[in-house]
Formats: C-alpha cells, sequence, structure tokens
C-alpha cells in the first residue's frame, strides 16, 4: 500500500513539473483569455473543464496555476535554505557569543506565529507575489536555521571530527567533509515536508488578495474568484481546490518516504572519517 501511494505521489509530481514547465505547448488556451458570450461553459471536447465566469477556460489556468504556485515554492525554499544554511552553520561551528545572538535573533521570529508575520511584512512590503515569498522566507528561515545548528551541534563533537580536527584539518575542510552531507539529508527531509505547507501560505495569501493578484492564474486566487460563485457553479471551487490538495499531498508522501529513507543517514558514522 506505501508503494502504491508513493508510486502515485511521485506521478503526480511528475506530472505537475511536466505541466508547469511546458505549460505554454500543453494549455489550450492562454490563462486570462476573455470570452463573455462563453462564461459558465459546461465541461466539451473545446473546454475539457468549462470555463469561468470571464469565460476563460479553466484547465488552462489550472496549468497555468501549477507553474506559478511550484515555481513560488521553490524559490521560496532556496531563499530559505540558504539563509537557514548560513545561519545555523555558523551559529553550531563557532558557538560561543556568536551562536548565542544568532539564536536571540531566532527566538524573535519564532515568537510569532508565521501567518501572522507574514500578513504584518506583507502590509509593510505591499502586496504581490515577490513580495509575498520574500515575506515567507523571512518569516521561515530561522526554523531551518535551527535545525541546521542543532545537526552542527550534534557532529561537532563526534569522534571522527575531532580526529579531523586533530589531524591538522581546516575548519572549513572539516565542514565540507564531515558535516556537509548529514546537513544537506537533514535539509532535504525537512524542505520535502515543507513544501506542501508553503504552498498552502502562498495560496492562501493569494485567496486574501495579498498575493497574486488578478488576472493571473494561480490555485489561490481562483478559489478566491470562484468563492462568489459557491451555489450556482461550485466546480470553479473544486477544480483549484483539489489540485492544492493533491499537490500537499504527494509533497508530503515525498517527505514522509525522504524522512524514513534518508533520516538514518543524517548523521554519519565514525568510518567515514575524513582526516
Amino acid at each position: 500500500m506505501k508503494k502504491i501511494l508513493l508510486f502515485s505521489s511521485l506521478s503526480i509530481i511528475f506530472v505537475l513539473v511536466f505541466v508547469s514547465i511546458f505549460a505554454n505547448y500543453i494549455a489550450p488556451f492562454t490563462p486570462d483569455e476573455i470570452n463573455l458570450s462563453n462564461k459558465f461553459a459546461q465541461i466539451s471536447s473545446t473546454h475539457l473543464l468549462g470555463t469561468d465566469h470571464l469565460g476563460r477556460d479553466v484547465l488552462s489556468r489550472l496549468i497555468y496555476g501549477a507553474r506559478i504556485s511550484l515555481g513560488a515554492v521553490f524559490v521560496t525554499l532556496f531563499l530559505i535554505l540558504s539563509f537557514g544554511f548560513l545561519v545555523g552553520a555558523v551559529a553550531g561551528f563557532v558557538g560561543g557569543k556568536t551562536d548565542q545572538v544568532l539564536m536571540r535573533i531566532c527566538d524573535i521570529f519564532f515568537a510569532l506565529p508565521t501567518i501572522v508575520l507574514s500578513l504584518f511584512l506583507v502590509g509593510i512590503l505591499g502586496t504581490g507575489l515577490v513580495n509575498v515569498i520574500i515575506a515567507i522566507a523571512i518569516t521561515h528561515w530561522a526554523w531551518y536555521a535551527r535545525i541546521i545548528r542543532s545537526v552542527v551541534l550534534n557532529l561537532k563533537n563526534k569522534e571522527y571530527v575531532m580526529i579531523s580536527k586533530i589531524s591538522g584539518a581546516s575548519g572549513f575542510k572539516n565542514f565540507t567533509q564531515n558535516m556537509l552531507y548529514p546537513i544537506i539529508a537533514q535539509c532535504i527531509i525537512v524542505a520535502s515536508l515543507d513544501i506542501g505547507h508553503i504552498m498552502l501560505h502562498i495560496s492562501g495569501l493569494s485567496f486574501l488578495g495579498l498575493g497574486v493578484k488578478a488576472p493571473e492564474a494561480e490555485w489561490g486566487i481562483m478559489i478566491s474568484d470562484a468563492k462568489e460563485f459557491l451555489f450556482t457553479a461550485p466546480e470553479l471551487i473544486y477544480y483549484p481546490g483539489f489540485a492544492l490538495f493533491l499537490a500537499v499531498m504527494s509533497f508530503n508522501v515525498l517527505g514522509d518516504y525522504l524522512r524514513d529513507k534518508l533520516g538514518n543517514k543524517a548523521i554519519l558514522k565514525d568510518e567515514n572519517v575524513q582526516p
């Protein structure tokens, strides 16, 4: 059963990535092509999922919405991992007052719920997808920094790390050869489990009108546009909602699998000494 679920999730992720990359060639219409004479069209050979209140092809908007949603998630994760890795690695490896100062800064970000802090930052920076990405990255990096720091602290006192240090290896060489792999493994696990959360975060802010703006096609804004027609055309909410559900579920299943496979490899064994 687990293998079937994993295979299904990987297939969904592959389809999402594929349609995101080749949206221009796959989508039958441009996502913002308005045709008021054909609004609320039913499923047909021309419009496989019908049209919305402006006569736009729903399938095309879903395909382009996948591109925006996945693209925004991966850009956000890149920013989070870059800054979180830098702060966490420095705090754990250098230690002392540097560690204390950096962790107190992290505590400031832990003091407020991420969604509240994101709303506050978007209010300061302004609406738009770029500002939403920046706001989410700012509110999430501290969690990654704390995790990376804990991995570094756990590794610093390992016998093979101490042997490498005594053997005269530089701090940079010791870090890259004996600590980098388990840190990357831990980052992959955490990031894969966090993709769904960040995707929901971005879609939620777009639903509130703070992220992607109409007429751009994004799943959150599609749900927001469709809420006015909940009783007359509920399928307009079902389609992007179901797409979001499948994407989040698939990445969560992949994250669980990677956690089971890489979790035991996050800490290197003594035989992997690199003097």
